[in-house]
């Protein structure tokens, strides 16, 4: 009901935003004496305001076209190069021809990374910052999850585990010897997928492993949205977050999580911010700030684009990652039938990135990854927490850009130049040392 009362709300709002639009139009017409004014002019602010309040915002573009490597400006065109009916993985292919006058003679090509996106509500996009923080040093790659309210029902369910088998397709589609980063909530499969196959010593095992802000266990420096899945019981998720899909949409009758409800969640937590926004935008645009107002538009443009969850998806992931913690607790079992175990990685590289304000993921529940990974060298372990930025500074914004993307680039290069074969053959010893000695 919620749902279909959101978009009944929609459509009632659109007469006034087009007659927004309208009145927008009029006064900014040079042929318009009154839009000259400073009442004219917050008059025209105002019903921006309002029009971009209201909007109906869709999947956004990637807005990446080119790159500069070595001075020299090379073209990008976002490709998606593996697909299944929940995610697509885009490649940010560089021209060929362009990439190769920017390379020493004999030097490697770049190093591939694949950017593990999270299914939280946000379109990848969201990390478009992130993208463009590697794409000089990476040959990147991002996942592109399914608004689940795109998604017919007979595509059937798509779970937790589902996204590991994705993980794992994907990764495998890259090759062995490629470089993953987990932002946020993609943390806990990501590491259960890595955990999979280290122990079935997978060809397609990636050399670094990347958590930015993840929740590899939510009980360390509980933020607010821990305390909030923790106090409530399952059945209050199930009754309260869980909502049908409504017509005319193609996931029509599918239960999912509604990617507005986690969008007013997250606003709620910091109104007056928001609200404070709104209204340096308002006077940029009475005082004809052009820069600043564009800075605010492609900001909420981006944070008003929101997505659906599956409802087994959003639900596995309460019950598993923050109300009963199995992968933190050693009991997170794949299908129900088998354990995950952190402590098979041995060959792996680890480097977890956390944020000293993180409202959403506190400090240390990223690092919990070392403390589970317990079979992976010291030497091939990295830790960092930036000061000054939170949740949404450890993966994007100028702090990020100067000081996080190149401490992550130099950790993958630390391990990029071991071909696949001789990382594989790295896992294949020690498990041949440690079988031998009888541990693990």
């Amino acid at each position: 009901m919620l749902y279909s009362l959101v978009e009944m709300n929609r459509v009632a709002m659109a007469p006034m935003r087009l007659a927004a639009k309208a009145g927008r139009a009029a006064l900014a017409s040079p042929l318009n004496p009154l839009g000259q004014t400073s009442y004219g002019k917050s008059l025209a602010a105002m019903a921006d305001v309002f029009e971009s309040a209201t909007r109906y915002y869709g999947k956004p573009e990637w807005r990446i076209d080119t790159v500069r490597i070595n001075s020299v400006t090379v073209p990008v065109k976002p490709e998606v190069t593996w697909r299944s009916p929940w995610c697509g993985l885009i490649h940010f292919r560089k021209d060929e021809d362009v990439l190769a006058s920017t390379r020493r003679a004999g030097a490697a090509p770049l190093p591939r990374m694949l950017i593990v996106a999270p299914l939280s509500g946000h379109y990848a996009t969201l990390l478009r910052g992130t993208v463009e923080g590697f794409l000089a040093t990476h040959d990147v790659y991002i996942t592109d999850w399914t608004d689940a309210r795109m998604s017919p029902v007979w595509l059937g369910r798509f779970d937790l585990d589902d996204y590991i088998d994705h993980v794992r397709k994907m990764l495998t589609h890259l090759g062995g010897g490629a470089h993953v980063l987990a932002v946020c909530q993609p943390g806990p499969p990501v590491l259960a997928a890595i955990s999979m196959m280290a122990e079935e010593e997978d060809p397609a095992l990636p050399a670094t492993m990347t958590f930015m802000g993840s929740p590899i266990d939510a009980r360390l420096s509980p933020t607010v949205p821990n305390k909030l899945a923790e106090e409530r019981p399952f059945s209050w998720f199930e009754e309260n977050m869980i909502h049908t899909v409504p017509g005319p949409y193609p996931g029509m009758l599918r239960r999912v999580y509604p990617g507005f409800v986690q969008l007013s969640s997250f606003m709620n937590m910091n109104w007056g911010r928001h609200v404070d926004a709104q209204w340096k935008f308002f006077n940029h645009l009475v005082g004809g700030d052009g820069d600043n107002a564009g800075k605010h538009r492609e900001f909420y443009d981006e944070y008003l684009s929101v997505l659906d969850l599956t409802e087994e998806f959003y639900l596995q992931t309460i019950q598993r990652v923050f109300q009963e913690h199995h992968l933190a607790r050693g009991i997170y079992t794949y299908r129900g039938t088998r354990l995950v175990q952190p402590s098979e990685i041995r060959s792996v590289a680890l480097m977890t990135v956390e944020g000293e304000k993180d409202d959403i993921s506190g400090i240390g529940q990223t690092q919990a990854a070392h403390a589970l990974c317990t079979g992976i060298p010291k030497d091939m372990q990295t830790d960092y927490i930036q000061p000054g930025v939170g949740h949404y500074g450890v993966f994007n914004g100028s702090r990020f850009e100067t000081e996080i993307a190149p401490r992550v680039t130099q950790f993958t290069r630390r391990f990029t130049s071991r071909p696949a074969e001789e990382a594989a053959a790295a896992t294949r010893k020690r498990w041949s040392d440690v079988r031998s000695s009888g541990a693990g």
